[in-house]
């Protein structure tokens, strides 16, 4: 290995505590808010500032320092922009065994999460503000810092005499939302990522800030939207009330054909999947290092918690390799200051169920649709609206080069070794780079570490962990130009 890690680890520090930090405070303040949650995102303007801040800063880097590199933002019509940088190899690496046919590619995104209630006295999701070793503030973990921890390793890896295959930082604008914008991206430009040997993404979580965490699976996501029809106006609830059945109660039955209620075990044998011993593993001795539930991750409320008879190991496959339900939406019902006494015609659910990471979430959303429509209750109407359908991911066995890689560069940077661990969100890009290059080698890793609260309240980024992020990176990506073969 040719990397000094002193050199590179003074390098990010320096350019985090200095103009990675400035320009991170003024991303958060732009309610660059995904597509999902904004229907007039384009008109806003926010997401094009956003895509400016960024690339303006990428600019600047590349004048410092990263000869060859070019940086452009991709607008397809009625799209999301994508911000793309294309750092050719350093200059010591056989240009011929590196160019578009051996590429890394390094993942994140810009968009954010809505605002959401129940920031503290003195936060808010649009306003910075620094704690101790915590930025506060909406998409700063989840996944603003992308972008700045991709290119400070590229440099820090320069500067410290490393070496690196062709980088091709790719930063994305509608994550938040499924990436429906990402496939009309790849489908135009995809030739320009070449076939990637390495992926790096940045957009997952830590499960403690001691180690470095490496994501070896996602889970897949399906959303839907479930309505019961009974009425065509609202009726008094005196005159109708056991004649007419509520549309809530409709709807509640629904939904336990496809749960059940007492356990939260979700029904359907489409949503199941085996778990790989290898996960299984990885599952114990995560469960060993540090549980599965730290109450700062997890704000219940006083005397609330999970499960009480479940043991750690339980959870973490609970939250990574099997299905879950959440009723992310409600539709016909006023607030309860407003609620007159009146029987409502209609009930509607959004419905967010997350799938295991092989399971095929085409399947299991048929199998979902067929049992919560077949024979309505009391002849009721029901509807089911189709939202997404993304798959999981799993990542391919690392080979011994990359095993090797991770090790060292966590011990550089965390003086520990590193962690797997499986993830309960999604990352559609993984899927679709994973089906697409299926010899590509995978390093996954993230921010999002225990009260990080990504798409909550009170969301921080965790500036040490960030900057150790930046630099095991910066190591991997030497490994990776020096690998065999």
């Amino acid at each position: 290995m040719s990397l000094d890690a002193a050199t590179a680890t003074t390098h990010v520090d320096r350019a985090w505590d200095g103009h990675v930090i400035d320009v991170l405070h003024e991303f958060i303040r732009i309610p660059n808010v995904s597509v999902a949650y904004d229907p007039e995102w384009a008109a806003a303007g926010h997401m094009t500032k956003a895509v400016e801040l960024l690339r303006l800063w990428c600019e600047q880097r590349v004048a410092e320092g990263l000869d060859g590199a070019t940086v452009e933002v991709l607008e397809l019509p009625e799209r999301s922009p994508l911000l793309l940088v294309d750092v050719p190899a350093t200059s010591g690496v056989d240009t011929a065994a590196t160019d578009a046919n051996d590429t890394v590619i390094l993942y994140g995104h810009l968009d954010k999460q809505p605002p959401f209630e129940g920031w503290r006295d003195g936060l808010g999701p649009w306003e910075p503000v620094i704690e101790g070793e915590r930025l506060y503030g909406r998409g700063a973990a989840d996944d603003g810092y992308a972008v700045f921890a991709a290119l400070t390793a590229i440099a820090a890896n320069r500067a410290a005499g490393g070496e690196h295959a062709r980088c091709v930082v790719l930063i994305e604008a509608s994550e938040e939302s499924g990436s429906p914008d990402l496939p009309a991206y790849l489908q135009e430009y995809g030739e320009r990522l070449g076939t990637p040997s390495l992926v790096v993404a940045l957009d997952s979580s830590c499960a403690d800030w001691d180690h470095l965490w490496v994501t070896t699976s996602l889970r897949g996501l399906i959303d839907m939207t479930l309505r019961v029809d009974m009425l065509t106006e609202g009726i008094h609830s005196g005159s109708a009330g056991g004649v007419v059945p509520s549309t809530f109660r409709v709807l509640r039955s629904l939904l336990d054909r496809i749960e059940d209620s007492a356990t939260g075990r979700l029904l359907a044998p489409e949503l199941h999947v085996d778990v790989p011993e290898v996960r299984r593993r990885q599952i114990r001795e995560m469960a060993a290092d540090v549980g599965a539930v730290d109450p700062a991750e997890y704000p219940f409320v006083n005397g609330a918690g999970p499960p009480p008879d479940a043991t750690d190991e339980a959870l973490i496959v609970a939250r990574t390799w099997e299905p879950s339900l959440e009723v992310t939406g409600f539709e016909g019902a006023p607030p309860p200051g407003s609620a007159g006494n009146v029987l409502r015609p209609t009930s509607a659910a959004k419905l967010s169920v997350r799938v295991p990471p092989t399971a095929d979430p085409q399947i299991a959303a048929a199998a979902l649709v067929q049992q919560l429509t077949a024979e309505p209750p009391y002849g009721a109407r029901v509807t089911v609206t189709p939202g997404g359908a993304e798959p999981g991911w799993h990542a391919p066995p690392e080979v011994p080069w990359l095993a090797a890689a991770l090790e060292a560069a966590s011990q550089a940077t965390f003086g520990t070794a590193p962690r797997s661990l499986g993830e309960g969100g999604t990352i559609p890009f993984m899927g679709m780079l994973g089906r697409q290059f299926p010899e590509a080698q995978f390093m996954i890793t993230g921010v999002a570490g225990p009260g990080t609260n990504a798409h909550g309240p009170n969301e921080f980024l965790h500036l040490p962990t960030a900057r150790r992020v930046t630099t095991a990176v910066a190591h991997v990506l030497d490994a990776h130009a020096h690998r065999p073969g």
